[in-house]
């Protein structure tokens, strides 16, 4: 599929000036134009051309993961908004039981081929690059079975992608996206229940520290090359949920809506936030242009027009 317009042509020019950049400062990342592209129309509301990217990718370089994992971050978004609700009077895609779906299994699929092309390739020669795709595949398994409130699998993925990640930052301490990955286990272990750490520990997985791992997405959310979007709005989703820090949490999420102003699933979390804060004009302001904003999945934009009726209906209701 050829994405020829204005728009294009304008973001190509950028993803080609940011690509020679990184090549300056030796990234061992080898990250073309196109995928930035594809990250960019991801995030700005038009899937099917981000897909079409990371096809492209695939089919130029069937053998690397990058195209497959890009695609999944697609695939991702998409999940994420179908299953979002309102619940406890906050906006997110809560984990509850439910048996798989076409999506869930396209999803699945695509993450583990990045992991099983990653690992391919450091049997051959163990690169920071190929352990940085083989933790990010597993930590792509890891989110959609937490999404389906798969605890040992879950498990069982997390601790592979630590693993993979830790040995990325060991060959290459400057590989800033190894920090999502680590940053999102260690925050989550560390917010683990009494019990459930107990459990940890006779299970022999590795504990995690919130602190640290909110340092880490920090990390990946200002330095990453491929995950600076995704780190920061689980940083602030995170700070939001657990810390019930909604000042910080605010500040995290305001970088999301500087470079991505209509994505409504950015739009809806800082909403909420503004909401919990008691910025009702401003959060008001944000949930409508969710309902307004020009998502290119349909089923997800049906979902956004439905949670932001939902919490606009909300701030009308007394205390």
């Amino acid at each position: 599929m050829r994405i020829a317009s204005r728009h294009f042509r304008v973001v190509f020019c950028l993803a080609a000036a940011l690509f020679t950049a990184r090549q300056a400062r030796a990234s061992e990342l080898n990250i073309p134009p196109e995928a930035t592209i594809a990250i960019h129309l991801m995030y700005s509301g038009q899937p099917d051309r981000a897909v079409a990217l990371a096809r492209q990718l695939e089919t130029s370089r069937p053998e690397h993961p990058l195209g497959y994992l890009i695609e999944a971050d697609i695939l991702w978004w998409k999940i994420y908004c179908k299953w979002s609700e309102r619940k406890y009077n906050t906006i997110d895609a809560w984990s509850h039981t439910r048996p798989a779906d076409s999506d869930d299994d396209a999803d699945l699929a695509l993450a583990d081929k990045v992991t099983r092309l990653a690992e391919a390739s450091i049997a051959k020669s163990d690169t920071a690059e190929m352990e940085l795709y083989a933790g990010l595949g597993y930590a792509s398994r890891a989110r959609l079975l937490g999404l389906r409130y798969e605890k040992m699998p879950v498990a069982r993925a997390g601790v592979e992608a630590r693993k993979h990640l830790l040995r990325c930052l060991e060959l290459d301490p400057n590989m800033a996206d190894a920090n999502l990955g680590l940053g999102l286990y260690n925050y989550y272990v560390d917010t683990l229940s009494a019990l459930a750490k107990i459990l940890r520990f006779f299970m022999g997985i590795p504990g995690g520290d919130k602190g640290v791992g909110l340092r880490q997405l920090e990390t990946a959310s200002s330095k990453g090359d491929l995950t600076q979007m995704e780190a920061r709005f689980n940083m602030a989703k995170s700070l939001r949920n657990y810390d019930r820090d909604y000042a910080r949490a605010a500040k995290a999420a305001a970088p999301l809506l500087a470079a991505y102003p209509v994505n409504p699933i950015f739009l809806l979390l800082a909403g909420d936030i503004e909401q919990k804060l008691g910025h009702n004009d401003a959060a008001a302001a944000k949930f409508r242009a969710a309902a307004a904003s020009p998502e290119g999945d349909p089923a997800c934009a049906a979902q956004v027009q439905k949670l932001a009726r939902e919490a606009l209906a909300s701030m009308s209701k007394p205390d």
